[in-house]
């Protein structure tokens, strides 16, 4: 066998192989949490990626992940001292709520969900999903890349007459821009609006980035709620994300009410590499869940603080 032949024949094996590949286990904690965790503490922010076979990926989606499952979920918490999670639907199942609804059973009492819904969603539909632990919806937009001021208006209109006759909230993972864009809305809404991932800053272009003081007023006047979850994605300083602190710091300071805690796992990458498609398999980021939650004392030094920003 030639040396090109050989190294095509490896490459496909090597192909083939990853095609069949047992999936990596979503991340666990390798650092065990040095403060007293509140009673009854809430990680605010996880998803469930079940069995593609059982829960089919939507065509539309940016990124393909690894399988992270309730019972490692379930590990992760029991390591966490965290006795309660709200699931959100992720960009990958589109509309079909299905695999959070599974993650919310097998967790049992503790656990809420956050849907994904469309224009097929009928008022039935958000009934059962009521039934069954959901207390919010999600507007994601910057996953799929999508920073456009009048998109983001629209949807969050529409999402306000969706969910107002209901004592649900309206999530949305979108940029600071966007925040700044739709502020005025947010200020009038009649329905709670919480933020995901510190609003979706970017921690390198400063405390003064274009939204960050629009975020900041929103908190102050109570009239939204951010996740300091995430903080991979704000920060390329891990593992301990110094430059998030103030960050995470000026949030608490303006409304310790108004924040919450949340690990964002199983931490998708939702940004495939140049050449990836998207369904072409992903890996979750292994992240130490232990490490970033110890951050949360250096975030809220006060005991009672920190009770706020763990759970509600």
């Amino acid at each position: 066998m030639s040396q090109t032949t050989r190294r095509e024949a490896l490459i496909g094996a090597a192909a083939l192989a990853l095609s069949r590949r047992v999936f990596a286990k979503a991340s666990q904690p390798s650092t065990a949490v040095n403060f007293a965790v509140p009673a009854n503490a809430c990680d605010t922010h996880t998803h469930i990626f079940g069995d593609p076979a059982k829960f089919p990926f939507w065509s539309g989606r940016v990124y393909t992940p690894e399988p992270a499952l309730p019972d490692e979920m379930a590990a992760l918490h029991r390591a966490l001292h965290l006795q309660r999670v709200v699931i959100v639907t992720p960009s990958i199942y589109g509309t079909d709520n299905s695999a959070t609804i599974y993650g919310m059973k097998a967790y049992g009492l503790g656990a809420r969900g956050i849907a994904v819904i469309g224009d097929k969603t009928s008022e039935a539909d958000l009934d059962s999903m009521a039934r069954a632990g959901f207390k919010g919806i999600r507007i994601n937009l910057t996953t799929v890349g999508q920073d456009n001021a009048s998109v983001a208006r629209t949807r969050f209109q529409a999402a306000v007459e969706r969910v107002k006759s209901r004592r649900w909230h309206i999530q949305m993972y979108v940029s600071p821009a966007v925040i700044a864009a739709i502020k005025d809305l947010v200020m009038a809404s009649p329905v709670p609006v919480v933020f995901d991932h510190f609003g979706g800053i970017d921690t390198a272009h400063g405390l003064t980035q274009p939204g960050f003081p629009d975020l900041i007023e929103l908190v102050r006047s109570g009239k939204a709620y951010v996740k300091i979850s995430g903080a991979y994605r704000a920060s390329m300083q891990s593992p301990d994300y110094p430059d998030l602190a103030p960050f995470a710091k000026a949030l608490i300071a303006a409304n310790a009410d108004r924040i919450v805690w949340g690990t964002d796992w199983p931490h998708p990458n939702s940004n495939p590499p140049p050449g990836r498609a998207a369904t072409e398999l992903n890996p979750v980021y292994q992240i130490d869940d232990g490490r970033l939650l110890n951050l949360l004392p250096v975030w809220a030094p006060d005991a009672a603080t920190r009770k706020k920003n763990s759970g509600r």
